[in-house]
């Protein structure tokens, strides 16, 4: 038997690793993930002539031209990124600032990824020509406020694990987009009206701040609540009396009692889940019977009997 070529023994991990991403619809990009994670190196596609031009620290594969992978590379800065591209991935480095020319030339951009570095400072301009950018990762920097002029065309923002203590009221004006704003693990004590432009918001999570009550004007679309490990010991009379679509509510680790939680308040339809364990409740609230998950434990509850929490609208 012929022995096999360098180029094929090059050319059938790279396929395989291409055709298990597509297979499992995930991220077409990721392929030089998959290769790493296989133990063959993709240095030696940087630079290629092929995929245009590309900082010399970073991967821009010739087979996606519009994508540049900085990942894991110790950088302290953002590096030049051609106006090319849509997809690009810096995050896990030691950036610290991120200026207002750093995306001068990519404002086409779709997804940018700077989660996990230290960043302290976004230039007020930093995001403010990218018309069509989609998804915005800011997750675990050292961010003590929501960057401004972020575009209006994103559906996917995620700002978790920073120190931001305040969200102004147009914060997030204009952003009719987005479907998905991740708040979690912040320091920050009052929302206000901050989420009433977010018409299309489904899942919101603020779990882990400084809550001491529900985040005001809730978009009615809303699908997905997240309100853990705060200080919430109340909930509106009119709380779930306009959402269509609610089915996830978790209020665990807060500080809620029978007193802050007016009759029938969750005896609504539609509720998949209700999480309220680690509370102050001493009664059991009245739910809907179509409520399939119900959490209650680490509570101070003195009774259990079917009628004390189930009745039908």
């Amino acid at each position: 038997m012929a022995s096999s070529s360098p180029l094929c023994l090059f050319l059938l991990p790279l396929l395989v690793a291409v055709v298990t991403v597509r297979a499992q619809g995930q991220d077409p990009f990721m392929w030089v993930s998959a290769l790493r994670s296989r133990g063959y190196g993709v240095g030696s596609l940087t630079g290629d002539s092929t995929g245009g031009e590309c900082p010399e620290v970073c991967d821009c594969p010739p087979t996606f031209p519009i994508a540049m992978y900085c990942d894991n590379r110790g950088m302290t800065s953002v590096p030049n990124v051609p106006s090319r591209m849509k997809y690009v991935y810096l995050q896990h480095n030691q950036i610290t600032n991120v200026p207002d020319d750093a995306f001068a030339n990519a404002t086409n951009l779709v997804w940018l990824m700077l989660h996990e570095n230290g960043i302290l400072n976004i230039g007020k301009k930093a995001f403010a020509k990218m018309k069509n950018l989609d998804r915005l990762y800011l997750s675990h920097n050292n961010l003590t406020k929501v960057p401004s002029n972020l575009p209006n065309s994103l559906r996917d923002l995620r700002l978790d694990h920073n120190q931001i203590s305040k969200v102004p009221p147009n914060a997030f004006e204009g952003m009719e987009n987005l479907t998905m704003l991740l708040l979690h693990d912040n320091a920050i004590q009052d929302v206000g009206a901050a989420l009433k432009s977010l018409s299309s918001l489904l899942l919101l999570d603020v779990s882990s701040n400084k809550l001491k009550k529900v985040p005001e004007s809730l978009p009615d679309q809303i699908h997905q609540l997240y309100m853990e490990s705060n200080a919430i010991d109340a909930v509106p009379n009119d709380f779930l009396s306009h959402f269509q679509q609610l089915q996830y509510i978790r209020m665990s680790h807060n500080e809620l009692t029978d007193k802050g939680i007016p009759a029938n308040t969750f005896n609504v339809s539609g509720l998949v889940e209700l999480d309220l364990s680690f509370n102050k409740l001493e009664r059991i609230p009245v739910v809907n019977t179509k409520l399939e998950h119900l959490y209650l434990q680490a509570n101070q509850i003195k009774e259990f009997t079917l009628g004390s929490f189930c009745s039908v609208v």
